[in-house]
């Protein structure tokens, strides 16, 4: 897991970016042209990667699954059996709180799925491991939030996976042993469609239950040309997104 965060951060956004620019500096004598080259593909990719204007055109080729309307939340006991909640990472050590905590993403699908749950009725499963061996899993991080926050027990954890693949095949798992089927998906927007590849390769029907879109539109000054911190931190989700979407047909089936 180590070797592949390394890798991961270097291919991906801003790492590439940054390495681009190192180049250039490397081969600003010898290869000017390059050099140049490296340059300004590096400068540009920062500065359209911090456009929140490109992040939305961007999100809207990711978050292609539709959310669900509120009309359909009390109906969902009807198309599903119960509700999945993917783990999103973990903050450390937070002082406020006295060790790990569940990630603002996290939170964010923590809070829907509780509106979800409360409406429907449906019991709840949460996956999501401990990917650098932390003591303490994400679902148990989580789980606790669902009941101590929010009000709503979980009754299952599974609390052993490290990828989107293994978040499906591991909770399947505990679903088809408790005779379970059809399960309300809840993740970010950008991830649900590999999330719900992953879930129906593991023999289960999803309902999409997608929350934190990005394609909404950006309502900055300037149409959203200006950079802007939170733009970056969205790119390299999208974009680890599209990575993904591509990659996992072709390891996992």
């Amino acid at each position: 897991m180590v070797l592949r965060y390394f890798f991961k951060q270097l291919l991906l956004l801003p790492g590439c970016l940054f390495l681009l620019l190192l180049l250039a500096w490397f081969l600003r004598r010898r290869m000017p042209r390059l050099a140049a080259c490296c340059f300004a593909v590096g400068l540009g990719g920062l500065w359209l990667s911090s456009a929140p204007v490109a992040v939305e055109q961007l999100a809207r080729l990711v978050e292609r699954e539709p959310a669900l309307a509120h009309q359909q939340w009390a109906g969902l006991a009807t198309q599903a059996d119960a509700i999945v909640v993917l783990g999103a990472g973990r903050e450390r050590d937070d002082p406020a709180w006295g060790g790990d905590q569940a990630s603002q993403l996290a939170v964010e699908r923590l809070r829907y799925a509780a509106r979800l749950a409360k409406a429907s009725g449906l019991p709840v499963l949460i996956s999501g491991g401990s990917p650098f061996g932390e003591p303490v899993s994400e679902a148990a991080l989580m789980a606790d939030v669902m009941s101590q926050d929010f009000g709503v027990p979980v009754r299952w954890q599974e609390g052993q996976s490290k990828t989107t693949w293994e978040n499906a095949q591991l909770s399947a798992s505990i679903l088809h042993a408790a005779g379970i089927q059809r399960v309300v998906l809840v993740t970010q927007a950008a991830h649900m469609p590999r999330s719900r590849w992953c879930f129906e390769q593991a023999g289960l029907q999803v309902v999409s239950a997608p929350v934190g879109f990005i394609s909404v539109p950006n309502q900055r000054p300037l149409g959203g040309w200006l950079p802007e911190s939170k733009s970056v931190w969205q790119t390299g989700l999208l974009l680890n997104e599209v990575a993904g979407q591509i990659a996992y047909p072709l390891f996992y089936r």
